[in-house]
């Protein structure tokens, strides 16, 4: 049996509380031995692997290069996984890949649709695609505009499927993913969600003025936070050639520079940091998460400083 060491406070811990609008203090850690690092989800109780599985790394994959992946990322002790109907056909391909593991990962997954009907279809159709009959975690997925919100909590909004399905057993917990402060803090002033998914990115935060105030709410409210866009680094310029697939935005392609949008991350209190879709880049991301420490005061210094020399791919101009 694999020893098993919990961290709850360290000196390290309490010099981030002062960089960061919390650092890691108040969160357990578990860290096993060639295993990634694992943390506790909130108020959940669930302990996920600091790096997850985006479903968009099986997105026209074939069946055995889908279940590769998934060994793959079992190997290096990822249980948290996620995906969405909006993900082309991954789907399709997690749901056989992934039907081996399922009662030993937590699954997520998401709904884009705003009305009580729609989501239910989806909701439906995405149990039966991934070949099980509950999800550990359902969101409402993207959620961008103050429209969305009252849409979603409207009579006949989303957020009546999801307190049907959890009374019925087909969710266990509630959450939601959004691109926007906006939509976000409210999302959080009208419920009490589980969790939120959203981009935690060290340019976003540090150029953009976009997360701390997001991620200070989550916190306040008990929330387990889980991050997109670590290994993020700035739109593609104009006029470049988009060579790397299903990644929307510039990544961080150089080990050092990934290792440190990772690092920026999940020195925060981020349970988990999805790697960019692209196969080559979640692989890299599952060797970086075995490298993972906190960043030192000097470092956050440092990362600060690359982080405003940088375009970030979101900004919020609010106070």
């Amino acid at each position: 049996m694999e020893r098993r060491e919990f961290i709850k406070t360290t000196t390290l811990g309490a010099s981030m509380l002062t960089v960061f609008p919390s650092g890691l203090l108040s969160m357990p850690r578990e860290i096993q031995k060639g295993k990634l690092e694992k943390r506790i989800l909130g108020n959940t109780g669930e302990k996920l692997s600091i790096i997850g599985f985006g479903g968009i790394v099986v997105r026209d994959a074939s069946e055995e290069e889908a279940s590769a992946r998934v060994k793959e990322a079992i190997k290096y002790g990822v249980n948290y996984f996620d995906v969405a109907p909006s993900y082309g056909d991954a789907e399709i391909k997690l749901g056989p890949a992934l039907e081996p593991y399922r009662k030993k990962v937590f699954l997520a997954c998401k709904t884009a649709q705003r009305s009580k009907e729609l989501s239910e279809k989806e909701l439906e159709q995405s149990l039966e695609r991934m070949r099980t009959d509950y999800f550990d975690l359902y969101q409402l997925h993207g959620v961008t505009s103050l429209e969305d919100v009252d849409t979603i909590f409207g009579p006949d909004g989303a957020i009546h499927t999801l307190l049907k399905a959890r009374e019925n057993g087909k969710i266990r917990f509630l959450g939601f993913s959004a691109h926007s402060v906006e939509a976000a803090m409210e999302l959080m002033k009208r419920f009490s969600f589980d969790t939120i998914l959203f981009p935690v990115n060290f340019a976003t935060w540090h150029a953009g003025n976009f997360g701390p105030q997001v991620l200070e709410m989550a916190k306040d409210k008990g929330m387990g936070i889980l991050a997109l866009k670590a290994m993020a680094k700035c739109p593609w310029a104009k006029g470049t050639e988009r060579t790397i697939k299903k990644v929307w935005y510039e990544p961080l392609t150089d080990p050092d520079e990934a290792l440190m949008g990772l690092r920026f991350t999940l020195s925060h209190p981020v349970t988990s940091a999805i790697p960019p879709g692209n196969e080559e880049l979640f692989s890299m991301g599952l060797k970086l998460g075995m490298k993972f420490t906190p960043l030192s005061s000097s470092e956050v210094l440092e990362v600060k400083k690359k982080g405003l020399e940088t375009v970030p791919i979101f900004k919020y101009s609010g106070v």
